[in-house]
């Protein structure tokens, strides 16, 4: 009887431990709060993957950069630190340009040019991606990036020599192709640049603006959507291969799911905050005919000098984009 107990507990203490085996648990950390979209849209595919696997793999969320710092969240998850994390994707850029490519001013100036560079680009960036052990499962545009003036210009020309809010090297490049002054600002110093006239106009998205309450210090937006910049989600490449055919698919679906949720999330997020922007005061309109083939032919300046940094993987990547 004691050898039979022996055997039973044995039994079953293994089939308990192989349970617990198929049961896994991952951390993801993100890098934007609980009330911004692109958060909300991780947080239901976390628990679409939760439903689909019926428990077998959860993902726990942890967002604002409370597990790992926005810059360290890529390596944290090639390192095998956390098996799935999310960045901004042009924040890879200076490290190969082709992470950059929906970062670009006025290549793809609305949504549906937007994912025609992302249907041109994505092999590219699973490729790349691939190389340093990862897996791209989705990727979700922030709104368009538009003008904030004191008054409203029908021609470059009026931004002569105005102080710009620059935030990093490609808007540096814009104010300057602009003939604007550029002035590096972060997002939380905007009010205070704006009020001590460090800087009178800047480019951003419709959500800045109105977390900015960019209608204490600006008076119009002119819509035109010069880069719709996207976040990335992907795993680690072993922690994928690790989950079985059915966890791996779930993911894979859960992941389909939340791109096309994403993007629609996103265009809602556009129209709530113009609208939010309209009811503060502001002065919405579209580039004036003369402006908007301006601004082209300044995309046209920066999408050859991207090119030229991205060799012929952006030829490749642009030649696609066109034929779409």
């Amino acid at each position: 009887m004691k050898h039979f107990n022996t055997l039973a507990l044995s039994t079953a203490f293994a089939m308990s431990f192989g349970a617990a085996q198929a049961q896994t648990a991952w951390d993801m950390p993100t890098p934007y709060g609980d009330s911004v979209f692109h958060t909300q849209n991780i947080m239901q595919f976390a628990d679409d993957v939760a439903s689909a696997t019926e428990g077998e793999l959860t993902i726990t969320v942890h967002s604002a950069g409370s597990l790992y710092a926005h810059p360290e969240i890529r390596d944290s998850v090639r390192r095998g630190l956390a098996p799935i994390g999310e960045i901004l994707m042009s924040q890879l850029a200076n490290e190969d340009a082709v992470f950059g490519v929906d970062s670009v001013p006025f290549l793809a100036a609305s949504y549906e040019d937007a994912s025609k560079l992302w249907a041109a680009s994505r092999n590219q960036i699973a490729a790349k991606l691939a190389d340093q052990g990862l897996t791209l499962l989705f990727a979700v545009p922030w709104p368009g990036q538009s003008l904030y003036l004191t008054e409203e210009i029908d021609s470059i020309s009026e931004m002569q020599g105005v102080s710009f809010r620059a935030y990093n090297t490609a808007t540096e490049r814009l104010a300057h192709l602009m003939g604007a002054v550029p002035t590096t600002v972060e997002a939380g110093d905007i009010p205070t640049a704006f009020s001590t006239s460090r800087v009178e106009a800047m480019i951003t998205s419709p959500s800045t603006g109105v977390s900015s309450q960019a209608w204490d210090f600006v008076s119009h937006y002119i819509d035109t959507q010069a880069w719709l910049p996207k976040n990335m989600v992907f795993v680690n490449t072993r922690a994928f291969e690790a989950l079985s055919a059915d966890q791996q698919q779930s993911l894979i679906e859960a992941s389909a799911e939340a791109e096309l949720r994403g993007w629609e999330m996103s265009m809602a997020e556009t129209e709530e905050k113009i609208a939010a922007l309209k009811e503060n005061g502001m002065q919405v309109s579209q580039p004036s005919e003369t402006l908007a083939r301006e601004l082209r032919e300044i995309g046209e300046t920066m999408t050859k000098e991207w090119q030229a940094q991205a060799g012929d993987e952006g030829a490749a990547i642009l030649s696609g984009y066109n034929a779409r």
